[in-house]
């Protein structure tokens, strides 16, 4: 243990999370399992990092999975949560949640699920700033416990978070605030297309996931679709995760329904709508009959797709793809 200003960091767990993520096995080997074979990777109690941010590429299809799966006592952060974090806390999988914002789309305000889960004292929620999530998992991909920041100092934020340290500056004397390294054991990321190995290739917003993918000690990957490796290799530039990060690789058309996959589909608004009116007219009896309805209720992803209805789907894809057009 190391004593700062009379708080501890547990140093000797964070060495042990450096060991085992120098044993991972980086070869370079095919990683394409069905959806819910990758549930396996995830175990009770593993803290959860989820790519994306707000309604942009979340792997809504890998958490509908898990629930499904029945995993329980995760551990869920992201950079700023939606209604993924409403069916996370619905779903029964998650207890904790360590995040920067947690609202139900940016149309429709703070989640009203959340805060009843919050409220009443049935789940943990962790609280930090925009830039202190990013520089957590900065600080994991690098493979030191800690970054220094400014922007929480002095603020309400760094008050709820004594994990944060305050020090002086050894070189200029100035105050800056320590965040220790966010390293989960498995990361949920959804991207354009990867190939069998796992090497993915992002268009548009990376959010955080590039630090995510580094830090995790896992990495599943659901991708719109699967492409040959000679693809990748025509256009290096893009591939932004590398092989050797992942751990597992899904196929998943419309991964992120709901939301939105940059270049592929928009949000599902009409969808989104009945989901906001259904929760925030009663959170509890509303989330439960869409967790019947939406999540226990298919026997497949395509099932769960088919109800969203065909119509709606061809609306977002037509919709997404449209950014190409001339």
């Amino acid at each position: 243990m190391v004593e700062t200003e009379g708080k501890s960091i547990d140093t000797h767990g964070y060495l042990e999370l450096r060991q085992e993520l120098l044993r991972r096995d980086r070869s370079l080997r095919d990683k394409v399992v069905s959806l819910e074979e990758a549930t396996s990777f995830v175990r009770d109690g593993d803290l959860v990092g989820i790519g994306g941010s707000t309604m942009s590429r979340t792997p809504m299809g890998m958490i509908w999975a898990l629930i499904r799966a029945g995993r329980k006592r995760l551990s869920c952060s992201r950079s700023i949560m939606s209604s993924d974090g409403d069916l996370l806390l619905a779903g029964g999988i998650c207890d904790r949640v360590v995040t920067s914002w947690f609202s139900q789309g940016i149309l429709w305000g703070v989640s009203k699920v959340m805060r009843h889960y919050v409220e009443t004292g049935n789940v943990r929620y962790d609280e930090w700033s925009h830039m202190a999530m990013g520089m957590r998992f900065r600080a994991g991909a690098m493979g030191v416990p800690f970054m220094p920041i400014r922007s929480m100092l002095g603020s309400d934020v760094q008050k709820q978070r004594p994990e944060a340290i305050e020090i002086d500056c050894p070189f200029t004397g100035e105050k800056l605030l320590l965040v220790p390294a966010l390293n989960p054991d498995v990361a949920l990321i959804h991207v354009q297309r990867c190939d069998a190995y796992g090497n993915a290739q992002i268009d548009g917003l990376q959010f955080m996931d590039i630090d995510l993918a580094m830090a995790a000690n896992k990495v599943i990957l659901t991708t719109e679709r699967i492409v040959s490796n000679d693809q990748i290799r025509r256009a290096p530039d893009q591939t932004k995760i590398p092989f050797f990060a992942v751990d597992a690789v899904v196929e998943l058309p419309f991964g992120c329904a709901p939301h939105e996959c940059y270049g592929v589909y928009e949000p599902m608004l009409r969808h989104m709508e009945y989901y906001v009116a259904l929760v925030n007219g009663d959170p509890v009896k509303g989330m439960q009959q869409y967790m019947d309805r939406f999540v226990h209720g298919p026997k497949s992803w395509s099932e769960f797709l088919a109800l969203l209805g065909i119509e709606e789907l061809l609306e977002a894809a037509r919709a997404g793809e449209s950014i190409y057009d001339a």
